[in-house]
C-alpha cells in the first residue's frame, strides 16, 4: 500500500484537476452538463484512480488503478481539443492544460514502469 499524498504524480493530477475546473467556469451554459461535466469528470477520475490505487493491498492493483488514470488522461486530451476546437477556450489556457495533462501523462507512465520492473 502506497500513500497517494508522497507521490508527485498525485499532486499534479490534483492540480491539474483544480485548473480543469476553473478553465470550464467559463464554458457556455449550455455545455454545463455535457462538455464540462465530461471534462471535469476525467480530471477528477485521474487523481482519483491514484489514489484508490494506492490504497490497494499489491502493486498489481495498484498498476491496474495507474493504467485506468492514464485512459482518462487520453479521454482529458480529447476533450481538451473539442473544446479549443469550439472556441470555449482560448489557446493559451488550451496550451497550458495541454502541458500540465502531458506531464502528468508521462509521471503516470514513468511510475507504471518502474513498479512493473519490481519483482512479484
Amino acid at each position: 500500500m502506497q500513500d497517494p499524498v508522497n507521490l508527485r504524480v498525485a499532486a499534479a493530477a490534483e492540480e491539474l484537476a483544480a485548473w480543469v475546473y476553473q478553465a470550464t467556469r467559463s464554458f457556455p451554459r449550455d455545455e454545463r452538463f455535457s462538455l464540462t461535466a465530461q471534462m471535469r469528470r476525467a480530471a477528477v477520475s485521474i487523481g482519483s484512480n491514484i489514489f484508490e490505487g494506492c490504497g490497494r493491498r499489491t502493486n498489481k492493483e495498484l498498476i491496474a488503478f495507474l493504467y485506468i488514470a492514464h485512459g482518462s488522461c487520453s479521454e482529458l486530451a480529447f476533450q481538451l481539443r473539442l473544446a479549443r476546437r469550439n472556441e470555449f477556450l482560448e489557446e493559451p489556457a488550451a496550451a497550458d492544460l495541454t502541458r500540465m495533462l502531458s506531464e502528468v501523462r508521462r509521471m503516470l507512465s514513468k511510475l507504471i514502469r518502474e513498479l512493473e520492473r519490481r519483482p512479484r
